[in-house]
């Protein structure tokens, strides 16, 4: 009876949305003023229909912001040193390399094996480290709730829902062959990485193209060249029409925090007596998972997201959380955001989260980073 009478009251609701009240008669003229009107309400129905925690957009914003601060830091330390300006140059905010992944990766292996933790880049392997604790502890938290690159896939993807009134999907077999991409690519990384013996990974965290390995980073966006251009701009069009299409397809660090996220405790749970089956939450998953016919998620494609859960009509249908524990979307903001502060925190405290390299080092690396010395070790 109470799945009847909830059905009933969900046909209502869509009965009631403006998609199917009584349209205007075929030739009749609109005003601008009301067509911009219409199409302001329209654009708000379509970004509320994913009915995403506004603590998770708090936290994805928070991150972004923290991105754009750390990239004009970066950016005033290194003009300030690239002109000379030694003594009164900024502090080279060490948070950048957290776009250096590979770096940490690499950075993690070589500190199991010589017990020490490098000072090229030191906060690229904390970072790293963090991020696999969260994915361990909280499924694909990284992408769900921090990566801004993540943030920026779902928001082209959102803007694709409102232009095209909808998100295509590729088929099923494009889309599972086009899926294994960003796994193709983490296998590639992790053959290049564990391949290398202990003093090989040592010369290179060590070698020049590394110490200024974010500089590079950074000159790809500044000083970006046609072919950068023509990738990028193909990647967003194509992440317009398809949801999180980078995410999806080519994101080798999403894939391996993936991996580890296999383990975390922390799922999307069903309870197939109060799940009236009416689909919601399978039409605003950003990964697609089939939520509504498993009674936990344990994909390495959920992203942690919890746009299931908010968006259930029946609050005791789905949860996300432990076998015993609930979190809701505020608990698990702070859970997260306290588990990233505290791993912050500890780096500092610890000393292993600035670089050792001085401000003289780095000027003579990049003044020299174009010569045949910087380039890609083994190309």
């Amino acid at each position: 009876m109470r799945g009847t009478a909830i059905r009933a009251h969900r046909s209502a609701e869509v009965d009631a949305t403006p998609n199917n009240r009584a349209k205007s008669p075929k030739g009749k003229k609109i005003k601008l003023g009301k067509s911009v009107t219409l199409y302001l309400k329209e654009m708000v129905i379509k970004v509320r229909q994913t009915r995403t925690s506004l603590f998770r957009i708090g936290v994805q914003t928070g991150f972004v912001l923290l991105s754009i601060w750390l990239g004009i830091r970066f950016y005033d330390w290194y003009s300030a040193v690239s002109s000379g300006v030694l003594e009164t140059a900024p502090i080279k905010p060490p948070g950048v390399e957290g776009y250096l992944p590979i770096s940490g990766w690499m950075g993690t292996l070589d500190w199991i094996y010589h017990g020490t933790l490098n000072n090229i880049h030191p906060a690229a392997t904390i970072l790293f480290l963090i991020f696999v604790g969260l994915s361990l502890l909280l499924r694909k938290s990284f992408c769900g709730w921090i990566c801004p690159v993540g943030f920026l896939s779902e928001s082209l993807g959102r803007l694709g829902a409102i232009l095209f009134k909808r998100n295509y999907r590729l088929p099923k077999w494009l889309d599972i062959t086009l899926r294994g991409i960003k796994y193709l690519l983490l296998g590639f990384f992790a053959w290049a990485i564990f391949t290398m013996p202990p003093l090989a990974l040592r010369a290179f965290i060590e070698s020049p193209y590394n110490k200024v390995s974010d500089v590079k980073m950074m000159m790809f966006f500044v000083d970006m060249g046609m072919v950068g251009a023509i990738v990028i701009a193909v990647l967003v069009m194509l992440s317009v029409p398809i949801y999180n299409f980078w995410c999806r397809y080519l994101c080798p660090y999403g894939a391996l925090m993936g991996l580890f996220s296999w383990a975390s405790p922390v799922k999307v749970r069903r309870d197939p007596i109060s799940c009236t089956d009416c689909g919601m939450c399978d039409k605003v998953c950003p990964s697609r998972l089939p939520v509504m016919s498993k009674e936990t998620i344990i994909s390495p494609e959920c992203i942690g997201c919890g746009d299931c859960v908010t968006s259930c009509p029946v609050p005791s249908a789905l949860r996300m959380g432990t076998t015993k524990q609930t979190l809701s979307p505020k608990r698990f903001a702070i859970i997260l955001v306290s588990l990233f502060v505290v791993g912050w925190i500890g780096a500092q405290v610890t000393g292993v989260w600035h670089s050792d390299l001085t401000n003289s080092e780095a000027q003579y690396h990049i003044e020299n980073m174009n010569g045949p010395e910087y380039g890609h070790p083994g190309r």
